[in-house]
């Protein structure tokens, strides 16, 4: 789905353009990461106490963990039919992408990610592979800011999404997966 470059110790063995991209991730609005302290383990009641001054076991060990209080962001992605033809993605195997987006972060909770989500997943579908419309000018259709009065963004609800689907051009569909 994504391509690859495969290299070997011997020998170069090319390059596989996938049919899906996507850009990295950019924060809808600036993120302020805390740095915290976190204790290791304490001593156990049954292991052997260290001898006064003997500080070869680091029991309550300290160290740090950085957050994220919140963040919005917003990625975009592009699906090449060209390249999927060549690679042999089938409309089944796009299906089950567009799954994964939808609950990759239900499946894989931690700590450190809390309580991530996908909150918005938008397809702009094409009537010709070549594309009916520039994507930029998709993008721009669905946009996504800070609601008035909000100074420290710390829920979904402090954001305002709006989706323009109105007037799309000819040969351009679009579905919504997630979010309003």
């Amino acid at each position: 789905m994504f391509g690859a470059v495969m290299s070997m110790k011997e020998s170069n063995a090319g390059q596989v353009r996938g049919p899906i991209q996507l850009t990295f991730a950019r924060s809808i609005t600036p993120i302020t990461p805390l740095d915290i302290a976190i204790v290791g383990p304490a001593q156990n009641s049954k292991q052997t106490t260290r001898a006064e001054g003997d500080e070869s076991d680091k029991f309550g060990t300290m160290g740090r963990k950085t957050l994220v209080p919140y963040g919005l962001y917003r990625a975009h992605g592009f699906f090449n039919p060209h390249f999927a033809k060549q690679t042999g993605v089938i409309d089944e195997d796009l299906a089950l992408f567009w799954q994964a987006l939808q609950v990759m972060w239900d499946t894989d909770r931690s700590a450190s990610r809390g309580m991530m989500s996908c909150r918005g997943l938008y397809i702009f579908s094409h009537d010709s592979s070549l594309g009916n419309a520039p994507t930029h000018t998709l993008f721009e259709r669905i946009q996504v800011a800070r609601r008035e009065g909000v100074v420290a963004p710390r829920s979904f609800g402090d954001y305002v999404v709006t989706v323009s689907a109105a007037a799309l051009p000819e040969g351009v569909s679009l579905t919504t997966l997630v979010g309003a």
